[in-house]
């Protein structure tokens, strides 16, 4: 009878008996080290949850030494900091951002990937080439432009503050473009002789193939006002009503007694975390698809 072969869950069988250890050892160095980058990863995420059910703010203890679900009920009984207002206004600018930024970000990756015009290049490489300069440069600029028209302090500071936001949606073109050219344009040529248009080829034939995609920008559009603290507190004018999540919680900090409203503000961060989470773990398969098939081609 022929004897088993041990089949080493670390390293190729077929390897000698030195290079077999040797991979195995890098291999187990690998898995150490992500472990331990995952723990300090994880950590600031447990000590926010843990500290969210505090009673008081402790200094030097990870985990409270009394508990206590009031500091969520606080989000809503605050008189003085409205939190679901701004918790309010920030999904619903995120909401309408994602939406828009979707279909515009995909109507140019789709222009870009399958029209052929003479400053396709040019349009393509002076995108990129903006996009290298960070956002807050033009940011006074932006202001006063956004003053002009009245859509600067106050309400309209809201509605200024979306088209902002998917103003420069096209510059995000690229990583849908690369998924688009993986799509074979024989489909297009087949819908075409069929008699589609191009209106009709890219809502019925390319989006429905698409779904890794369109799930990857509307999570990016989704998650960028959540973040958003210069322009949106620049926006809102002084209004408190009027803040997103960023900044009401900012101002919560700084102007009333930091040490105070801690666990408020630790369990305001895990009810914020709450709807992008939600999003991301439903979508998860969807998003890792979208962008490894963007990265194939650009």
């Amino acid at each position: 009878m022929m004897k088993a072969k041990n089949i080493s869950l670390f390293a190729d069988p077929k390897m000698s008996g030195g290079k077999r250890a040797k991979e195995r050892i890098s291999k187990i160095v690998i898995y150490v080290i992500l472990g331990i980058i995952s723990i300090i990863w994880i950590l600031p995420f447990v000590y926010l949850i843990l500290q969210s059910f505090a009673v008081k703010y402790e200094t030097n203890l990870i985990v409270p030494q009394q508990w206590t679900f009031n500091n969520y009920i606080a989000l809503v009984k605050d008189p003085v900091y409205p939190f679901w207002r701004w918790y309010l206004n920030t999904l619903i600018i995120a909401l309408i951002v994602s939406v828009l930024n979707t279909v515009l970000t995909l109507i140019s990756a789709y222009s870009f990937s399958r029209l052929r015009f003479k400053t396709r290049k040019g349009y393509m490489k002076l995108i990129l080439v903006i996009g290298m300069f960070p956002g807050f440069l033009g940011m006074i600029v932006t202001y006063y432009m956004l003053k002009q028209i009245g859509l600067a302090n106050g309400v309209p500071g809201l509605f200024g503050l979306i088209l902002v936001y998917i103003s420069g949606c096209v510059m995000n073109y690229y990583v849908a473009k690369g998924f688009f050219d993986t799509i074979s344009k024989s489909l297009d040529e087949a819908a075409m002789i069929d008699g589609a248009n191009k209106n009709t080829v890219f809502w019925r034939v390319i989006m429905p193939l698409s779904k890794p995609i369109v799930v990857y920008t509307i999570l990016l559009a989704f998650t960028a006002p959540w973040g958003d603290y210069m322009l949106a507190s620049v926006m809102a004018g002084g209004h408190t009503e009027l803040y997103n999540v960023a900044v009401g919680l900012q101002q919560m900090m700084s102007k009333a007694d930091g040490t105070k409203y801690f666990p408020v503000f630790c369990a305001a961060g895990v009810v914020v975390s709450i709807p992008i989470m939600i999003l991301f773990f439903l979508l998860q398969g969807y998003y890792v698809e979208g962008v490894t098939g963007g990265a194939v081609k650009g």
